[in-house]
């Protein structure tokens, strides 16, 4: 019950909505307890002692709501919780809970696998040669679901019978873009969906580039197959680079002056294919000493 107790005063600490999530999750972090930051926040603004009923103190109700979640299969993992990703809580831009539905993944080697909505044909091959590459050599492949690059991603992975991770831009009750509700579906059935969003959260123009930056963070390495400059893709490699990550570049993208320009950052590597990547598979998962707070 504690746990659940923790998980529920997470909640309504965010839905106070008197401080960015970031900071709560650092204090809460700090402390160890989301409990005793609500108590404090409760204290300082007088409802803990005026309105032992208030919203953001009904805990059991919260806790009500968190089971209900669950029984439509949404789990909740904050992080407090052991089995909040790893390498993901090492980032700055680390969200203070995820939802999950699906399979626990069970293997950290996570490869993130991006690019346009609007692909070239060789664009979707080589996406799809390099994470059906990835997931028959046992890595789970992570994509953002959204149309083109990430489709042909996700699509690949379970056509060999491997692992996808799909890191969705809205809440888990929503299907973004709709034309991808089925391989949403399937991924749930033979993978995992992550959001940092409640369930009810729609699309908007601030959500995408969170996705990106927790795609980067779960994942151990980034590759581009084709991206303008104004993409979420091209993020992804900016935020990659600054959490540490390796970040691989297809030489097709070297038209591109931002592509170039990360190019000659450590930790980036420009492919000519899918072999260059399964190639430096034994290189990127780091030792413990090498994790560090990004």
């Amino acid at each position: 019950m504690d746990q659940e107790l923790e998980r529920a005063a997470l909640v309504a600490l965010l839905r106070r909505g008197e401080r960015p999530w970031s900071e709560v999750t650092d204090q809460v972090e700090s402390v160890g307890s989301a409990r005793e930051v609500l108590d404090s926040a409760l204290d300082r603004s007088g409802q803990g002692a005026l309105f032992d009923t208030s919203p953001a103190a009904d805990l059991d109700g919260i806790v009500t709501e968190i089971a209900d979640w669950e029984r439509e299969g949404m789990r909740l993992v904050t992080v407090l919780d052991e089995d909040y990703p790893l390498y993901l809580r090492l980032v700055h831009q680390r969200p203070p809970f995820l939802f999950l539905r699906g399979v626990p993944v069970e293997n950290d080697l996570r490869v993130a696998v991006v690019g346009t909505r609007r692909p070239t044909p060789e664009g979707v091959a080589h996406a799809r040669d390099i994470a059906g590459g990835l997931a028959e050599r046992g890595v789970t492949v992570v994509s953002g679901l959204a149309a083109g690059i990430d489709t042909a991603a996700h699509g690949a992975a379970l056509a060999v019978g491997g692992r996808t991770v799909a890191v969705l831009g809205t809440g888990l009750r929503h299907s973004y873009p709709a034309q991808n509700a089925a391989l949403q579906r399937e991924i749930a059935e033979r993978g995992l969906l992550l959001s940092q969003f409640w369930p009810e959260s729609p699309p908007s123009k601030t959500s995408f580039p969170l996705r990106n930056a927790v795609m980067s963070g779960y994942s151990l390495a980034t590759v581009v197959v084709e991206a303008a400059y104004r993409s979420g893709a091209r993020m992804q490699a900016r935020l990659a680079l600054e959490h540490g990550r390796r970040v691989f570049l297809m030489r097709s993208l070297m038209t591109h002056e931002w592509a170039r320009e990360y190019a000659a950052r450590p930790n980036t590597e420009v492919i000519d294919g899918p072999d260059d990547v399964f190639g430096r598979l034994d290189s990127l998962v780091p030792s413990a000493g090498e994790l560090t707070w990004a």
